[in-house]
């Protein structure tokens, strides 16, 4: 389990279950991430399956739940309207998908989106939870954070420390196929006023279009979108819970 504890034994249990499950884990997976007995891990994600928190896929993995987006889909509407305007710009500047993700966890959820009208599109659904192991938002939400917070994602990353430094430098994070076969994403940093990253906001689409080095094409739009959310004065006490 992680290095954090609330003192509530069952509840640090059934939180490290939830993170282990992020990405899909088996039975086995939330034994060896969590270092709990089998009996234990497996009665933690039945009852957590039980409140809709978890759920499983067809082969059998479990996945985070319906009700985790529910509560995504909680975050404040002040946030939402202020992107909604920016992804669309952002959109119909580069023609492909654009999103905003905020870091829950050991994940991040998209919490504002703007689609493509028609054509090939990479098809991300408004309070989708996804990884912090893979993709150009998890790099830019990892990117600026404290190494006592990116160690325990960069252990399952499809990436490393060596690429956030890189995020860093550049001030964006590309990737190509790395969350998902086919897909290339663009992503830049979204800062609160305590000079904290609070969001990752970008685009994503078939690397057909993007191609093998988005960043050299749209890193300058999705760094102008950055900009203007970040001038708009998203803050942590507006994101965060």
């Amino acid at each position: 389990m992680g290095n954090h504890s609330s003192g509530v034994g069952v509840l640090d249990k059934a939180v490290a279950i939830l993170d282990a499950s992020v990405s899909g884990a088996s039975l086995a997976d939330l034994v060896s991430q969590t270092g709990l007995p089998r009996a234990t891990a497996h009665r933690l994600a039945q009852a957590l399956e039980t409140h809709g928190l978890l759920q499983r896929d067809p082969v059998g993995q479990w996945r985070p739940g319906p009700r985790l987006s529910q509560y995504a889909g909680a975050t404040p509407d002040l946030l939402i309207s202020m992107a909604q305007p920016v992804l669309e710009e952002l959109r119909d500047t580069t023609g492909e998908s654009a999103q905003l993700y905020l870091r829950r966890n050991q994940g991040r959820v998209c919490v504002a989106v703007a689609e493509r009208a028609s054509g090939l599109r990479d098809t991300v659904p408004l309070g989708s939870v996804l990884p912090l192991t893979a993709g150009s938002g998890a790099h830019v939400l990892l990117a600026w954070e404290p190494p006592a917070l990116t160690g325990e994602a960069l252990i399952r990353a499809k990436f490393s420390a060596r690429s956030l430094a890189e995020v860093r430098r550049n001030g964006w994070a590309s990737s190509v196929a790395e969350r998902e076969s086919g897909v290339a994403s663009v992503s830049a940093p979204v800062w609160g006023g305590n000079n904290r990253v609070v969001a990752a906001v970008g685009i994503s689409g078939p690397i057909a279009r993007l191609g093998r080095r988005p960043g050299e094409k749209f890193a300058p739009a999705i760094l102008r979108a950055g900009a203007a959310l970040s001038h708009l004065g998203v803050t942590d006490s507006q994101t965060q819970h």
